[in-house]
């Protein structure tokens, strides 16, 4: 509830000043070339769930090869794949133990050659996870650092810990929690010391105040960049630096957030001394620099440099950079899923989500826009199928650059994952009442090619998870049979974002013009208007659209239309009476 109350404070601080500004045309500047990433259509790839070319029940590089052809169809620009190196698999790949290669269960450095091989024919590019907080115990690094040997002795975050005077017993050194639930230090019997893990215990936090390391990481990035890809998608990057230790070479404890009861959830304790820290943006302005000198020796299309943070406004916007230099190209936007988790569905949701974004972006930056990823529940499950078009539209008509997570371009849905066939460490460190709350499976399940045999993602017996129940009619191939379907809206989207001049470098307006509906303008000079409207409400509506700009003309032709919706594309529709049934969404244009 305080959350909540804290939402609608702000939406109505907001809402004013932003209204003002969101009526008001952001003006385009004088169209030029653009670099691929700044429009592009980004889709990612999770390689565990996509598709499986052995019969393990587990998708694997060969699979991603052999449908390449399908994300060339959508129109992707770039596919970003998972984490595809050499893991135990404690967290399906974000517990890295080798760095330099490919995890068997995936492939071999040859197969992943061959996929890069195969993109680069179909002028796809490859976008690989970088997971720099952490590796896995079971990395060699971690080995020689336990071992103390030379020049591995602060590769990770070690502690004594403290003694506690009560009972003169060994504590950890302070009260942090990691995110999968419960202290953030794990004493080493070995070493004779704590390790420091913002995530699993397998998962030891690497030190970025070594020299080393920093290196060593950027070194990750060189190989990777040789062998053909074409940039990084950064994960997890607020723990990246912890606070600076005191003169005593202790750290501080958290506060209290007074927010929830449960100490073990990381969200009990503030995280003001473990995210966020200013050596975590100069980590990434270095990173940057890696791509562009990557550029500037061997030559070809820019490297593109993702962040992955849910920091806020003010912290995320500092990885793009300033002035004097260059930070990431785009710094995700998650706000289409944040704001949507403090409140419904509606036209001042949306707006608020824009603007909070366009008006803190830096000048001359790229925006971005994604509705969902591995880590959230999938859009069609937090908006309602019924209102999948309408952000699929959303996203790709705004200015900048657009995120797909596999299956969003289908209305795939949550699967439902029993706590017997749960696999998320952060759902198993639950408990069988509560795992829901915490699981990331039911994103993850294997994605949907047809309504046969495991839904066409694998011939063996049994999937690493189970499939989604909607399988049968949510699927590529009813979708492609289908005469109108989420997956041909998602093409056509695609087509005329990579053709549409107005698209690519027209002004931006836009508006929710009653609490259901939210209307987005893009207007180029000398080739028209597309506009967007679409009702996030229960019931049919009719609008004037001279009432969100006068400007318009009398009528617009329609481009494209979400499912269900009765209208005919390429007909034209009355702009002072156009009539929104519930969940419609359409794209139309000046004629």
């Amino acid at each position: 509830m305080k959350a909540n109350r804290t939402f609608k404070t702000l939406l109505s601080l907001l809402w004013l000043p932003a209204l003002a500004l969101a009526c008001q045309d952001k003006a385009a500047s004088k169209p030029a070339s653009k670099e691929w990433w700044q429009t592009a259509q980004f889709y990612q790839i999770y390689p565990r769930s996509f598709k499986d070319s052995n019969g393990d029940g587990i998708g694997d590089l060969n699979g991603i090869t052999s449908e390449l052809e399908y994300l060339k169809d959508l129109g992707v620009t770039a596919a970003w794949l998972s984490p595809i190196f050499k893991s135990p698999m404690v967290d399906f790949g974000y517990d890295i133990s080798d760095f330099y290669d490919i995890q068997p269960e995936y492939g071999t450095l040859d197969d992943f050659r061959a996929l890069i091989k195969r993109a680069n024919e179909l002028g796809i590019k490859i976008i690989l996870d970088f997971v720099p907080n952490h590796s896995s115990d079971e990395n060699v690094w971690f080995k020689k650092s336990v071992a103390r040997e030379r020049g591995y002795e602060d590769y990770y975050v070690w502690h004594d810990g403290r003694l506690n005077s009560s009972t003169g017993k060994r504590e950890p050194p302070t009260n942090w929690n990691q995110y999968f639930r419960g202290t953030a230090w794990q004493w080493n019997e070995q070493r004779g010391q704590y390790y420091l893990h913002q995530f699993a215990v397998q998962q030891p936090d690497l030190n970025y105040r070594n020299p080393a390391v920093v290196e060593q990481m950027k070194r990750v990035l060189r190989y990777w960049l040789k062998e053909g890809v074409a940039g990084f998608r950064c994960d997890a990057l607020p723990p990246l630096f912890e606070v600076q230790r005191d003169a005593q070479g202790q750290y501080p404890d958290e506060e209290l957030t007074n927010a929830i009861e449960d100490v073990e959830d990381r969200a009990y304790l503030t995280t003001k001394y473990i995210e966020n820290q200013p050596e975590t943006v100069d980590m990434v302005y270095q990173w940057r620099q890696v791509l562009d000198d990557h550029q500037r020796i061997f030559g070809g299309d820019a490297g593109v440099l993702l962040i992955e943070t849910y920091s806020p406004a003010w912290f995320t916007m500092q990885f793009y950079g300033n002035s004097s230099v260059n930070g990431a190209h785009l710094p995700f936007n998650f706000n289409f899923i944040t704001v949507m988790e403090q409140g419904p569905l509606s036209a001042s949701n949306v707006q608020l989500a824009i603007d909070l974004w366009l008006q803190n972006m830096p000048a001359g930056r790229t925006a971005n826009w994604v509705l969902g990823n591995h880590d959230k529940r999938r859009a069609a499950s937090r908006y309602g199928v019924e209102h999948i078009d309408a952000m699929n539209m959303l996203v790709m008509v705004l200015p900048g650059a657009s995120v797909t997570y596999q299956g969003e371009e289908l209305g795939m849905t949550d699967g439902w994952i029993s706590w017997e066939d749960t696999v998320d460490p952060w759902g198993c460190n639950s408990d069988a009442q509560n795992y829901e709350h915490y699981t990331r499976d039911p994103e993850r399940t294997p994605f949907h090619w047809s309504s046969g045999k495991n839904a066409g993602f694998s011939t063996g017996e049994r999937t690493w998870l189970p499939l989604a129940a909607d399988y049968e009619t949510i699927n590529v191939a009813s979708e492609e049979a289908a005469t109108h379907s989420h997956l041909k809206i998602y093409k056509s989207l695609v087509a005329l974002r990579r053709s549409s001049t107005i698209l690519q470098n027209g002004s931006v307006k836009y508006r929710a013009h009653t609490e259901e509906v939210f209307v987005v303008k893009r207007t180029l000079a000398g080739a028209g208007s597309i506009v967007y409207a679409a009702n996030f409400g229960a019931a049919k509506v009719s609008v004037d659209l001279r009432e969100f700009d006068k400007t318009l003309p009398s009528t617009l032709k329609l481009l494209i239309r979400s499912v269900g919706a009765s209208k005919t594309e390429g007909q034209s529709y009355s702009v002072s009476h156009l009539e929104l049934d519930a969940g419609e969404a359409l794209l139309l244009a000046t004629n």
